[in-house]
């Protein structure tokens, strides 16, 4: 895993390459993701520990870790590739619980309060947002930047992901990101959390800083 520092008042991005996956397809079946921890132990399937995500190496995508430089926290997750780009983050949920089905008017709402828009489709996990929001470019200009918003409702936990990219506009061809999410596993741990409270991300203890 490569850490790369930028300015103090910047946060940082840890990078980790998934060239070295002998094959993406080992441990779970794919499509049957995302995980529960207690659902992989034993699998010998080696991941990235996170703290609540675990990240096994992915063929063509890297994982990335967007940290805070002055308090050290991670701030974002997500898989990079060629194409496009997946943000996760695990969430405390009710047990046997819908939270996904409570947080998702909310995120549309959101989006609306901001100038954007999102609409409802169904997917691979059920329904998603498909989001369009306006942003500012450097040079002044605007553009809109288009999003697609899944949740995955687990044991005591919600697993929400933003697809950005190609796989935000064309999910019909672009299934092998859906697979890299599928893969993600998540570990809830025992601890009493709000509902609706982001699990805690913890940045490997093996990441190198380059500048």
């Amino acid at each position: 895993m490569k850490f790369r520092r930028k300015a103090d008042t910047t946060p940082a991005t840890a990078e980790t390459s998934a060239e070295s996956a002998a094959d993406d397809t080992a441990g779970p079946a794919a499509g049957t993701g995302p995980f529960d921890v207690t659902q992989v132990e034993g699998d010998g399937v080696e991941r990235a520990d996170l703290g609540s995500v675990l990240v096994p190496a992915i063929a063509d995508r890297e994982l990335r870790l967007q940290v805070d430089e002055k308090s050290g926290q991670v701030r974002a997750v997500m898989l990079a590739g060629s194409d496009g780009a997946c943000e996760f983050q695990a969430f405390a949920a009710p047990r046997n619980g819908d939270l996904w089905s409570e947080v998702r008017p909310q995120i549309a709402e959101d989006m609306a309060r901001r100038g954007g828009q999102a609409t409802e489709r169904e997917g691979r996990w059920g329904t998603e947002l498909v989001c369009q929001m306006p942003v500012r470019r450097p040079d002044g200009t605007t553009a809109t930047q288009p999003s697609r918003i899944v949740g995955v409702n687990g044991d005591r936990w919600m697993l929400r992901a933003s697809f950005l990219g190609k796989p935000a506009v064309d999910p019909d061809t672009t299934s092998d990101w859906e697979d890299a999410l599928a893969q993600i596993v998540v570990r809830r741990g025992d601890q009493a959390m709000p509902v609706g409270e982001p699990l805690p991300v913890t940045l490997p203890d093996d990441a190198r800083r380059v500048r």
